[in-house]
């Protein structure tokens, strides 16, 4: 069974047991949470898809750590007139482990 989550203005395919780095929730490691804007929900017989969310269906999960992603430089130039600016990003993330999806 897998369902079709989104959050933080993405969407994820899960299913139970799987590890994702979603945008940072605030939450600490080892509590959990649950996630309610699922899209679809398929596996047992014909999938559920919603207009825009299935009704009801939730998907709960596990809070592993609070992390930060690889460094990502941003450079501006424009070119003859000496301007030159580089800057460094990490994106705050969150490492959830799925127990549950609920249809």
């Amino acid at each position: 069974m897998y369902a079709i989550i989104k959050t933080g203005g993405k969407q994820y395919k899960v299913a139970a047991n799987d590890v994702i780095k979603v945008e940072k929730i605030a939450a600490q490691a080892g509590e959990t949470v649950t996630l309610d804007q699922v899209l679809m929900v398929a596996g047992d017989g014909a999938p559920k898809v919603g207009a825009p969310l299935v009704a009801g269906a939730s998907v709960s999960a596990e809070v592993l750590e609070q992390a930060k992603g690889d460094k990502v430089i941003v450079f501006k130039k424009k070119r003859r007139h000496n301007y030159r600016r580089k800057n460094g990003h990490r994106q705050n993330l969150t490492v959830l482990r799925i127990t549950g999806i609920n249809a």
